[in-house]
């Protein structure tokens, strides 16, 4: 019979294991790379509840995540999510002056976020839900490192798709959005699962429902009062020509 002692099994492990140990503790934290992304395939008409939920939950821990619109795939984080903003920065390569998207469940959402003239008003509430992104001076409710440094402005937006309608609906609040168009790309991103494998310790979840265009969204400028269409995207732009 093999008898064991407790004592010189701890020396004999703790002799083999404490290099090791000792290489972990002492390592730099930046030689780990980020966990690997999570990965929801959702339905892009009826969405799966409980798939919305966990995104739902993730971005209220400061996930950033990959989403679909009704143009083409954006990044997304929380509007407090301090160093989600930056990791879209980053990851876009942009500068302080780039205009960022505050996508908003509905109308009454958005004009919490931005100021809107009765012109301004009656025009985007007959464009949206749709694939336009408009741009209007901040409120306070705005953080300032997400409006225009100078001019006070920021994009808002309404989507038209469901999968999208439904998250932020489950989270209750806007979500701080950016095309997910790499540096050097021609075009945005349009898979979620190329997504998922060329961004997948860089982001922290992919919402995946299918492919969704490539074009992004019409960019109106409502910011002096009247529109003047700077990009022309997704969105027909004739109502503001």
């Amino acid at each position: 019979m093999h008898h064991v002692v407790e004592g010189q099994t701890h020396a004999r492990w703790s002799a083999i294991w404490s290099p090791v140990l000792a290489v972990v503790t002492l390592a730099p934290a930046r030689l780990y790379p980020r966990e690997m992304a999570r990965y929801f395939d959702v339905h892009p008409r009826h969405p799966q509840p409980h798939r919305i939920a966990q995104v739902a939950a993730l971005l209220r821990e400061d996930a950033l995540i990959a989403y679909p619109t009704d143009s083409c795939y954006a990044l997304g984080c929380r509007l407090d999510n301090v160093a989600g903003g930056e990791r879209i920065r980053e990851l876009r390569v942009l500068d302080d002056k780039h205009h960022f998207t505050l996508v908003c469940a509905d109308f009454a959402q958005l004009g919490q976020l931005v100021q809107l003239n009765n012109a301004a008003f009656r025009a985007i509430k007959a464009a949206t839900p749709g694939p336009y992104t408009f741009i209007l001076p901040a409120t306070k409710e705005v953080p300032r490192r997400l409006a225009h440094p100078r001019k006070r402005t920021v994009g808002v937006r309404i989507l038209e798709h469901p999968v999208v309608q439904a998250l932020l609906r489950e989270l209750g609040e806007p979500l701080v959005s950016s095309t997910l168009q790499l540096p050097h790309a021609e075009e945005p991103m349009t898979d979620g699962w190329q997504i998922k494998e060329e961004l997948d310790h860089t982001i922290d979840a992919v919402l995946d429902a299918g492919e969704c265009g490539v074009e992004p969204s019409t960019v109106v400028d409502w910011s002096q009062g009247y529109p003047e269409v700077v990009r022309v995207g997704a969105g027909d732009p004739a109502p503001f020509s």
